[in-house]
């Protein structure tokens, strides 16, 4: 089994510090070129890695992340500090299919065919016994740099759009679908999230710094294969 929270968190916030909350746009690199040292890509052992390419698609740079039986992410330099203004996370995205066994309730069903990731420095004190004494264990057995809460935005197989599910595998990571089905398949799809409102209504209090966003695709659990392309991703002031 494997704790996904606690891996891509760390491989996020493993990034060298970029001193901007703006890396390049996938819109200003060339396709076939090697990411730039913005990026990390993030991978999870003992599981197949994903495979990562910039492309041209409809006459822009996209990054394409493909899954075959695999999982990983593409860790973006992201933040912001804490007291920071409420933001806005904007991307574009678009998937070759869903996932027909996919289940985000359940630990076995969890895959998808799209996801972001975003990261947050909750205070360690705000968090009950319990989940302090996992994340210490996970601070010493990965990094001291895990993070405390994620939201997870998805492109589901089944589930409503914006029906919300605490990940499978930790009640500190806040699954929210904004894209459902078959209907869009193929087709790029745009996102405004203003994460400020999504993380106060999962955690129920105002959220603290951003840590990073991670962006990518998973079918380990599920055994399928899916691609999946995303635009530019941005973080900006309301």
């Amino acid at each position: 089994m494997k704790t996904r929270l606690t891996i891509l968190a760390l491989l996020s916030l493993s990034m060298p510090a970029s001193g901007t909350d703006s890396p390049p746009p996938f819109s200003s690199l060339a396709a076939g070129q090697v990411l730039p040292k913005e990026f990390r890509i993030l991978t999870l052992p003992k599981i197949a890695a994903n495979k990562f390419a910039l492309v041209t698609d409809e006459g822009t740079t996209v990054l394409r992340v493909d899954s075959d039986h695999g999982a990983g992410s593409l860790a973006l330099p992201l933040t912001t500090s804490a007291g920071d203004a409420p933001r806005l996370l904007e991307w574009r995205w678009k998937v070759s299919r869903v996932l027909d066994k996919a289940d985000m309730r359940t630990k076995p069903g969890d895959d998808f065919s799209a996801r972001v990731y975003v990261f947050f420095d909750v205070a360690m004190d705000s968090l009950s016994f319990a989940d302090r004494t996992r994340l210490r264990l996970a601070r010493m057995i990965a990094a001291p740099d895990v993070p405390t809460a994620a939201l997870c935005y998805v492109w589901d197989n089944k589930y409503a759009v914006g029906y919300t599910q605490w990940s499978a595998y930790s009640n500190r990571a806040q699954m929210i679908v904004l894209q459902s089905g078959s209907a869009n398949i193929g087709k790029w799809m745009t996102e405004s999230r203003d994460i400020a409102a999504d993380f106060r209504a999962a955690f129920g209090f105002d959220a603290p710094a951003v840590t990073g966003v991670a962006v990518g695709n998973d079918t380990d659990n599920t055994g399928e294969l899916v691609s999946t392309w995303f635009g530019d991703v941005s973080l900006k002031k309301k």
